[in-house]
């Protein structure tokens, strides 16, 4: 449900902020309300108290953002306090977020490697991701996981390219007891 609720809100805020030829600077409101919701944890104590009804509530988000935010902005948290989606929100923003990043071609990596990678290395991988894909721009994540042992995990999106050692040891030992196992069954 939280899923549809995001789509269905950050597809109309998208469909807003392109209309109106705005979608860049919504995407930073959304960024800034964002990290005041998360910097804030009493304004969602608050949101969320079921005492408080909802009236107040969505006076409260006109009180804090009206004059800071765009009306369209405004207008959709109203809604989602209104229509009992305030927890939804983030998860609203996320979904808008990722959906102008793709608008405008730009990728998000998360590149899983077993030890530290260099500055050089890491601008070898953002140049391979680029001309391997149709964005233009990333933003990188890099992690490290000295359980893979060595080589990388590249996720972007639903996407996994996994290059690691772990990963080429379990199909390597499935491949061995599957032929074992064959070996097994020829046996006189």
């Amino acid at each position: 449900m939280a899923k549809q609720v995001s789509a269905t809100y950050g597809d109309a805020l998208f469909a807003a902020g392109l209309e109106d030829g705005r979608l860049n600077e919504l995407s930073e409101e959304v960024l800034a309300v964002s990290k005041a919701i998360e910097e804030n944890p009493d304004l969602t104590k608050v949101m969320n108290h079921p005492k408080i009804d909802k009236e107040e509530k969505m006076k409260m988000i006109e009180d804090i953002f009206n004059g800071r935010v765009s009306r369209e902005l405004v207008g959709l948290m109203r809604l989602l306090v209104e229509k009992g989606h305030y927890k939804d929100m983030q998860s609203v923003f996320s979904y808008f977020t990722a959906k102008v990043k793709e608008h405008n071609h730009i990728g998000t990596a998360y590149v899983t490697s077993a030890m530290e990678l260099s500055e050089k290395q890491k601008e070898n991988v953002k140049a391979r991701l680029l001309e391997t894909t149709e964005y233009e721009q990333f933003e990188m994540h890099y992690n490290v996981d000295a359980a893979i042992i060595g080589g990388m995990i590249i996720r972007i999106g639903d996407r996994v390219v996994d290059s690691s050692v772990k990963t080429k040891l379990e199909k390597l030992t499935r491949e061995l007891s599957q032929i074992q196992l064959k070996a097994g069954e020829c046996a006189p």
